[in-house]
C-alpha cells in the first residue's frame, strides 16, 4: 500500500510533515509506503535530519512538485493558478491508481476542491463530509459534518449519518454506533425545517438512529456519531479546542495559589497528562473527507509529527477495510438513494 503525503502542506512543513511520514513508516514495520509530494530538495534536507530513519531501510519515495498552496490563497484560484501544487500532485496520484490514499494538514478548502475535481464522488453522494472525533465519557463520538458543507439538505444528513456510521464501524470497531442528530431538543418535534425532515429521513433507515440529541449529550457519549451540518460542526469543533487550553490555564492559576495544592498537583502529575492526552487532537490523527471517491485525511494546521503519523495510520486502516466499497453499496441498497436528485 502506498500514501501519498503532502510534505508542504501545514504551518510546520516540511520538518513535522517529513518527520511523521517517517515515524509512521518505521512504527508500522514496512506495511506501506509513504510518498513524499513536495519540493524534492527540501524533503531529501529534512530526510537527512533524520539519518537513522534512512539507515534503517524505510519504505518511503519522493514525488516533485513545483508549486505550493499557502494558507492564506484562496482554494479554487489558487487550484486553478498552480497546476503543480502538491496538494493536486498527491490526488492525481491516487486517481491513477500509483497510491491508495492521501493525507495532507494543508489549505483545507484546496484538499477537498482538489480531491472532489480530481477523484469526483462517490456513486450516490451529493455532497462530501468532514468529520472528526470528540471525547466523551466512554470513548469517542464522531461528529459529522464539521466544514465540508455550511448549507445542507435533509438528503445530505442522512448521507453523512450512513457515512459516519460505515466508518465508526469499520475503522473504529463500534458494532452498531448510535447515531444522533444534533437539534435543540429530544423531542422529535423540535429543530428546524432541515432538521425535521432530516429526522424523518434517518427514521426510516437502517442505521441505529436514537434521535435528537442536544449539544449536551455530546460529551456523556450518548452518540458514537453526530450529524449536524458543517456550519454547526466547525463552531462545535473550534469550541471543544479551546477546552483544553482553558482547562489547563485554570489549573494552573487555582493550583499555583496553595502550597497544599502545588503538592497535590505533584502526585496527581500522571492523572493530568492522561487528561491532556484525551483532548489532544494529535491522538486522533485527521478528518476523514467521506463521500469523495479515494482516500483522503485531512490534518490540523498546525499537525505535529505525531499526529502527521496518526493521519498516516488512519489513512491506512480506512484502505485496509475498505470502507468507501461499504458506503458504495449501502448507498445502493437505499431506495432512493441512487437515484435521488438535489433538489430531495
Amino acid at each position: 500500500m502506498k500514501i501519498a503525503l503532502d510534505a508542504m502542506g501545514g504551518d510546520h512543513a516540511p520538518a513535522a510533515i517529513v518527520a511523521g511520514g517517517l515515524e509512521a513508516a518505521r512504527m508500522d514495520h514496512g506495511q506501506y509506503e509513504v510518498v513524499f509530494v513536495g519540493d524534492q530538495a527540501a524533503i531529501e534536507a529534512e530526510i537527512e535530519k533524520h539519518h537513522r530513519f534512512k539507515a534503517s531501510g524505510l519504505a518511503y519515495s519522493i514525488v516533485h512538485a513545483s508549486e505550493k498552496i499557502d494558507m492564506c490563497d484562496s482554494a479554487t484560484t489558487a487550484l486553478k493558478k498552480k497546476p503543480n501544487a502538491s496538494i493536486l500532485i498527491c490526488q492525481q496520484l491516487h486517481r491513477d491508481g500509483e497510491v491508495q490514499a492521501v493525507v495532507s494538514a494543508g489549505h483545507t478548502g484546496a484538499t477537498m476542491a482538489s480531491a472532489l475535481i480530481t477523484l469526483g464522488r462517490l456513486p450516490g453522494i451529493h455532497r462530501p463530509s468532514l468529520g472528526t472525533f470528540l471525547p466523551t465519557g466512554h470513548g469517542v463520538t464522531f461528529i459529522l459534518d464539521v466544514g465540508a458543507m455550511v448549507d445542507c439538505k435533509p438528503k445530505n444528513l442522512q448521507q453523512f449519518a450512513i457515512m459516519g456510521s460505515i466508518f465508526m464501524e469499520k475503522v473504529v470497531g463500534i458494532h452498531q454506533p448510535k447515531v444522533g442528530l444534533l437539534s435543540i431538543g429530544e423531542e422529535r418535534s423540535k429543530g428546524n425545517e432541515v432538521t425535521l425532515k432530516s429526522f424523518d429521513l434517518l427514521d426510516n433507515c437502517k442505521l441505529n438512529f436514537i434521535g435528537n440529541i442536544e449539544g449536551r449529550d455530546i460529551l456523556k457519549g450518548t452518540a458514537d456519531v453526530v450529524v449536524c451540518d458543517g456550519f454547526v460542526g466547525n463552531i462545535l469543533l473550534k469550541f471543544a479546542e479551546s477546552f483544553s487550553g482553558v482547562f489547563s490555564l485554570h489549573m494552573r492559576r487555582y493550583i499555583g495559589q496553595k502550597i497544599m495544592s502545588n503538592i497535590g498537583a505533584f502526585l496527581l502529575k500522571p492523572t493530568f497528562a492522561g487528561l491532556k492526552k484525551i483532548w489532544n487532537y494529535e491522538e486522533y490523527g485527521g478528518a476523514p473527507l467521506l463521500g469523495a471517491n479515494g482516500v483522503v485525511i485531512i490534518g490540523h494546521g498546525r499537525s505535529t509529527p505525531k499526529a502527521v503519523m496518526n493521519a498516516i495510520r488512519e489513512a491506512a486502516k480506512m484502505v485496509e477495510k475498505d470502507v468507501n466499497e461499504m458506503i458504495k453499496k449501502e448507498m445502493q441498497s437505499i431506495d432512493g438513494v441512487e437515484v435521488a436528485t438535489e433538489s430531495a
